[in-house]
């Protein structure tokens, strides 16, 4: 899938106030399901045991001032009006905040990073001016190893609450709207059949996840914007037959009357409160899928007010009404005759709300599996033609099983609300501390101006994230015990991958040793392609070595494949192969290093094989032609070398090749092409030298100086021996790894690599389903790795 299709919208029309709209709408159903049904249960989280609803309504004008000053200061001014500024190429979520971090500072952890990676277009700098000084934080973020470690714990941390989130919002949600049967049945019934239809419903939507959501995404919408005019009409007719002048609690004098009679109990029932925020970091995580000003439009103009007067109308409600007969709930507000249409609503609604969470869930991941940090599992992408709708059969069924056991186990919603609220509050305080950091690093501001940032929201999420831990035993010890769970599996994982790596950087073999391999030896070349994995940039790996060690042959046409993340969204398919020659043209061996996003649309491996050979015909014409007509770099340079062990590597982009390159500029990356003869002939192909960068444009060459005729042969019979190769079929070479802790290691190293990840590896998703390698073209090596 390509960046073009990934982008349904491009910026101009993004910026049209009628596509602005028509995004606005579209949002409502993804980015806006969770937040918009939290009036289902706030009031009820927020009275459960620590304060009662007493005469004087102290405490219900005091919990409607504390929702109105939460839900304005964190959804509309932070998230609205700040954090959605901290995008990554359009892309927002935890790892976006990341990604930006890591370009500006040197302080990812990611292994096999190349200067090559800083020519992608969406490797976006917003440099500071030329005057000013580096920023002091940088320096120290730079110099301290342990800073890079705690700043990928801090991300990791972030991204297993938001899993954590995905299996505490689905059963907070639809629970909560099933508990509207507790209205209109006995206490004996209602205990009996809740629990049973909010398993029932989780599981149909847990078992429809593998069709999709473009599927049933247009209903999600519509069932948004109807439970959000619902729940505002619901408002207006409790404020105006109830109580009109609740609209004096918004004032925040009520929030300081309220703490000062509850006191303790004030304070812990903030845990409750919180809950009116859930939902709140999909705006941010959903960015990539539709526009800053369209998220801003529909918060700003629909759900805010909506919300609001949900829960105005619910205070007003039950400002008169001190002594019901049930709990304090959202469908005592709701007049009888519409009581029965309001409940499949909110059902509705709450499947719409848990549809996104796992949705989101389901995208982190991918994500923290792209960067290195999650074991690999199986990605499903269930649309050709909508970007980042994804399905993972594994992920999904541990979250079923763990949704309904949470169901089934708290029983209602007080301890789900305490787990959830803590999940959530954990979510925003990782995003304020990145967002602090981004101000500083990308934006350039003063550091005052992060600090005051980081301080004013950080001190409201700390309040709240407080009054959460105090709810540890009665269901916030869940997601904590999540949260660990899931780090120390992404911590593990990620340390043996860095620790795979380092063993393969120090045991490659020289150019020398490939290049010494002929005939002489024993060493036969048998027909067709074969495709080396790898995760070097350079050099020839060792699992490549042991392979012709135990099997003294190996492809007419040999390829090292390098597949590795880069810090950035998307890499545009015109930039993503980087291909370049290792030894002689004789040799017909070459390295290609394919760049994904962290939100690229890994290729289906027919499509990976075919526009390979089809990258190395392009290459092979251009090298040709670079070799023959200019002074580039010569193997015997390459080889000399002691950075790298071949030659120089070129982007070869996705117009085909039309001629041999005519021009050469610097690296200024102007668009003009101003005196070419024809624009359509133009190739994307940067050329990128160990220390410097140029790009070259490919046109049709129309000089009288031609080639002589034994070159032209020698191209002619490269580019058949690779198509020959091709019919003759392709083998793909992986290592099968086994890796062991040196001895001499602590415990904790041994348990964590021997035990840990080797428990881990046999059990997750190997890289030949990763790379979808069909098993008859498999060849693997067994490899040992001593880290």
């Amino acid at each position: 899938m390509d960046l073009e299709k990934a982008k349904c919208w491009d910026t101009s029309k993004k910026n049209s106030w009628k596509n602005t709209l028509l995004l606005a709408y579209q949002s409502l159903g993804v980015v806006y399901g969770d937040l918009s049904i939290s009036p289902l249960y706030v009031y009820k989280s927020a009275f459960a045991e620590d304060i009662q609803h007493s005469q004087t309504n102290e405490e219900i004008y005091g919990v409607l001032s504390f929702v109105f000053w939460t839900l304005t200061l964190v959804p509309l001014v932070k998230y609205v009006f700040i954090v959605l500024r901290a995008d990554d190429n359009g892309e927002g979520g935890t790892f976006a905040l990341y990604s930006l971090i890591c370009r500006h500072a040197k302080v990812s952890l990611l292994p096999n990073r190349q200067l090559a990676d800083e020519a992608v277009s969406t490797y976006k700098l917003e440099h500071a001016p030329e005057k000013e000084k580096r920023s002091w934080l940088k320096v120290v973020l730079e110099r301290s190893k342990t800073l890079h470690t705690a700043l990928l714990v801090l991300v990791l941390l972030g991204t297993c609450m938001v899993i954590g989130d995905g299996v505490l919002t689905p059963a907070m949600s639809v629970f909560s709207a099933v508990s509207g049967l507790e209205l209109s049945m006995s206490k004996e019934h209602h205990l009996y059949a809740v629990v049973p239809i909010t398993c029932f419903i989780l599981l149909c939507l847990f078992a429809l996840q593998h069709y999709g959501t473009h599927r049933v995404g247009f209903f999600f919408a519509p069932v948004v914007v109807a439970w959000l005019l619902c729940i505002s009409a619901l408002g207006l007719y409790n404020i105006f037959h109830w109580n009109r002048h609740v609209y004096q609690a918004l004032s925040p004098y009520y929030m300081f009357k309220f703490l000062k009679k509850t006191r303790i109990s004030g304070w812990m029932s903030l845990g409750g409160i919180l809950l009116c925020i859930t939902g709140s970091e999909a705006m941010f995580a959903d960015l990539g899928h539709f526009s800053y000003s369209a998220i801003q439009v529909a918060f700003t103009f629909l759900v805010y007010p909506a919300l609001i007067l949900a829960y105005m109308g619910q205070a007003a409600y039950l400002s008169q009404h001190h002594h019901s007969n049930h709990q304090i709930g959202f469908y005592v507000s709701v007049p009888k005759i519409v009581r029965w249409p309001v409940l499949i609503l909110a059902i509705l609604a709450s499947v719409v709300g848990s549809q996104a969470i796992i949705s989101g869930t389901f995208s982190i991941i991918n994500q923290s599996q792209s960067l290195g940090c999650f074991p690999r599992v199986k990605v499903v992408h269930t649309s050709e033609k909508i970007h980042g709708q994804i399905y993972i059969p594994e992920i999904n069924w541990m979250l079923m099983i763990l949704c309904i056991a949470v169901t089934i186990g708290f029983r209602d919603t007080k301890h789900i609300g305490n787990a959830s609220g803590l999940a959530v509050m954990a979510v925003m305080l990782v995003t304020t501390c990145l967002t602090s950091l981004v101000i500083i690093l990308c934006w350039h501001k003063p550091p005052i101006l992060a600090l005051c940032f980081l301080l004013f929201f950080g001190s409201i999420e700390l309040l709240y994230f407080s009054a959460s831990l105090t709810k540890f035993r009665e269901g916030a010890w869940l997601p904590i015990l999540l949260a660990l769970f899931l780090m120390t599996i992404m911590y593990v994982w990620h340390y043996a991958t860095i620790k795979k790596y380092e063993y393969d950087l120090h045991n490659k073999v020289s150019l020398d040793w490939l290049l010494a391999l002929g005939p002489s030896l024993g060493i036969a070349r048998v027909p067709g392609i074969g495709l080396v994995f790898t995760d070097l940039t350079s050099g020839i790996p060792a699992n490549f070595s042991r392979f012709v060690t135990n099997l003294p042959a190996f492809h007419r046409i040999l390829v090292f494949v390098c597949v590795k993340s880069v810090p950035v969204p998307y890499v545009p398919p015109a930039e993503r192969y980087l291909v370049g020659r290792v030894g002689p043209a004789a040799h017909r061996s070459y390295r290609c290093i394919v760049r994904y996003g962290y939100r690229d649309v890994h290729q289906d491996v027919d499509s990976f094989e075919s526009q390979l050979v089809e990258k190395l015909s392009d290459f092979i014409r251009y090298d040709w032609y670079r070799t023959h007509r200019t002074s580039s770099c010569t193997e015997d340079d390459a080889s000399r070398s002691t950075d790298i062990s071949d030659c120089r590597l070129a982007v070869i982009g996705t117009v085909a090749f039309s001629g041999v390159p005519a021009y050469e500029m610097d690296e200024t990356l102007q668009t003009s092409v101003s005196g070419f003869a024809t624009v359509e002939s133009v190739t994307d192909v940067i050329e990128m030298a160990p220390v410097e960068r140029r790009v070259r444009f490919a046109i049709d060459d129309q000089e009288s100086q031609a080639d002589t005729l034994t070159d032209n042969d020698m191209l002619r019979e490269e580019l058949h021996d690779l198509h020959e190769a091709q019919q003759a079929g392709t083998a793909f070479i992986l290592g099968h790894t086994h890796v062991k802790a040196k001895q001499g290691s602590s415990v904790m190293k041994r348990l964590a690599i021997n035990f840990g990840y080797n428990f881990m590896r046999r059990n997750c998703r190997g890289a030949d389903v990763a790379l979808k390698v069909p098993p008859v073209s498999l060849l693997e090596v067994g490899m040992v790795y001593i880290v």
